[in-house]
């Protein structure tokens, strides 16, 4: 059985880890204490509603990013990194277009 607590602390402290961030630091910005932030990351305890948007906000992850197991962390990291090459390549084939289409545009 899955231990929902250790998997939402082990992902929390991998996203906080991944800004480079102390508990010190991350507490801070959620207002909370480092001692409480390391229960959490620990799975010594859980987190309220508002808690868990705080640390979707801060951490810029989705909510439901947070309960992922570590095999699907680096899942989910490389999709949103094609997710974000699909959208660079097609901006810029969006942008070339209308580039020619002004250009045409000035020719005639």
């Amino acid at each position: 059985m899955v231990n929902i607590k250790a998997v939402l602390g082990a992902n929390i402290k991998h996203y906080r880890k991944k800004q480079r961030l102390s508990q010190e630091q991350f507490s801070e910005k959620l207002g909370i204490s480092p001692k409480h932030l390391s229960t959490i990351e620990t799975g010594a305890a859980f987190v309220s509603a508002e808690l868990l948007e705080k640390f979707s906000r801060e951490l810029h992850v989705s909510a439901s990013a947070l309960f992922y197991s570590a095999n699907e962390i680096s899942n989910d990291d490389s999709m949103f990194g094609m997710i974000d090459q699909i959208i660079d390549r097609e901006c810029a084939k969006t942008s070339n277009s209308i580039k020619l289409q002004i250009r045409h545009l000035h020719s005639l």
